[in-house]
């Protein structure tokens, strides 16, 4: 059924159906009915009125629908991190050419990044990119004020000076690291593997290898790693 033009104003202008319904009865109305309810009703029903007549379940109906529509615009309007930026880096541009598809769900990548923090020690860790996006503003790190760098609280993470040692489990990967193959990755929604030993010939099913040179840290890898989303 299409909807009939002006319904989404009479949605968006009334809070409630009794609020709408008040905006049909006028004073004269009131004064001959002697009764606000009544006055209602016979709005309701079409009796009395100058607008459209519009039952309860249809108002309350365009309600929900202009409500989820809302709600899907800002969805779409929330822009992208990266969007607008002059990125000067190719690491911020591998970011930005990576971040819809992880903040949607489409890839999970996982940053391996080396190098020093602000005490000048190195530090080196795998990093939830996917996860970062949803807990970290990275406005910053893509205007360059401001470094992407492991922390003790991301899926692997070391201090090579204090020998400090972490591993934690993400939203997207568990980590399996008592394996004789050294560091694995368990992807929480496929349960694929992901194997980020150099040595190894690939990564794993449905994920890639990506080294980058970049001035702004010591090394950087990103293991990219396509999520099928079970239908």
């Amino acid at each position: 059924d299409d909807v009939p033009t002006g319904g989404d104003s009479i949605v968006t202008e009334f809070n409630t159906y009794e609020d709408f319904l008040d905006s049909q009865i006028t004073p004269m109305d009131l004064y001959y009915l002697e009764d606000e309810e009544l006055a209602r009703q016979l709005v309701e029903l079409g009796y009395r009125g100058s607008g459209e007549v519009l039952k309860r379940e249809e108002f309350e109906a365009r309600k929900k629908a202009a409500e989820a529509s809302r709600l899907s615009k800002r969805g779409q309007q929330k822009t992208l991190a990266s969007t607008g930026k002059e990125l000067k880096d190719e690491f911020l541009v591998a970011l930005a050419q990576r971040e819809e598809a992880n903040r949607s769900g489409k890839m999970t990548s996982i940053i391996f990044i080396r190098d020093k923090n602000s005490r000048g020690q190195e530090i080196s860790g795998y990093i939830d990119y996917a996860h970062r996006l949803k807990t970290e503003d990275f406005e910053p790190i893509f205007l360059g004020k401001k470094k992407l760098l492991p922390r003790a609280s991301d899926l692997s993470f070391y201090n090579w000076e204090t020998q400090t040692s972490t591993s934690n489990s993400t939203p997207n990967y568990q980590v399996m690291s008592e394996n004789t193959s050294g560091l694995l990755f368990k992807n929480k929604r496929d349960r694929k593997i992901l194997n980020v030993d150099p040595k190894a010939q690939t990564p794993g099913d449905n994920s890639i290898r990506v080294p980058l040179i970049t001035p702004m840290y010591t090394q950087v890898v990103i293991y990219d790693h396509m999520t099928r989303r079970k239908t």
